[in-house]
């Protein structure tokens, strides 16, 4: 599938993705990305936030990919068990980075632990998950697991932080590179 032949809908995550963020840049490029807008990006509460998905996914005209980084991940997860088939046929597939550990209760804001436990379903469309071995939000194994039980390919991204802006992933080239890879699997 091309780019271009597809409504590409960024889910960031908690703080929202600054204007430096990998995903803000990839938003900025690709013509047919826009951002899922959460009413409370400091305070996310997972009925808003995964009805917000589910609304963009109702507005797009194309097949839709989802893009999403860190509790956005898990914000599609969430989802999916909300959604009806309908809606779950109109994504072709799911590009996830860096999902944090929301069963973890160290996790910080312990607010977003309500985005736990993560489900245990595979996703009904083709994903990945792209993950770190020192992400401080979540274990590279714990992260494994999550792509095992989604159903997605694991991207060993080694040793990359959370893989943002504060990482240094602003551009972050590799991951683009990952990412068009994932879309050329992807049916039209």
């Amino acid at each position: 599938m091309k780019i271009s032949q597809a409504d590409l809908i960024m889910v960031p995550g908690y703080t929202n993705s600054d204007q430096d963020h990998w995903q803000s840049r990839w938003e900025r490029q690709m013509k047919t990305a826009r951002r899922v807008h959460q009413d409370d990006w400091l305070k996310p509460v997972v009925e808003d936030w995964t009805d917000n998905l589910i609304a963009a996914v109702d507005e797009a005209s194309s097949p839709v990919v989802l893009i999403a980084h860190s509790l956005g991940g898990q914000v599609v997860a969430q989802s999916i068990g909300k959604m009806s088939p309908e809606q779950k046929a109109r994504i072709r597939g799911a590009f996830i980075v860096a999902p944090p550990d929301v069963e973890n209760p160290g996790l910080r804001p312990k607010h977003l632990m309500t985005f736990g436990p993560y489900p245990r379903d595979p996703f009904p469309f083709p994903s990945v998950v792209v993950a770190s071995q020192n992400d401080p939000f979540c274990c590279y194994n714990v992260a494994g697991d999550m792509a095992n039980t989604w159903g997605s390919l694991l991207v060993d991204a080694r040793e990359s932080g959370h893989i943002n802006s504060d990482s240094g992933h602003g551009p972050w080239p590799d991951g683009l590179m990952v990412f068009a890879n994932f879309m050329k699997k992807l049916a039209d």
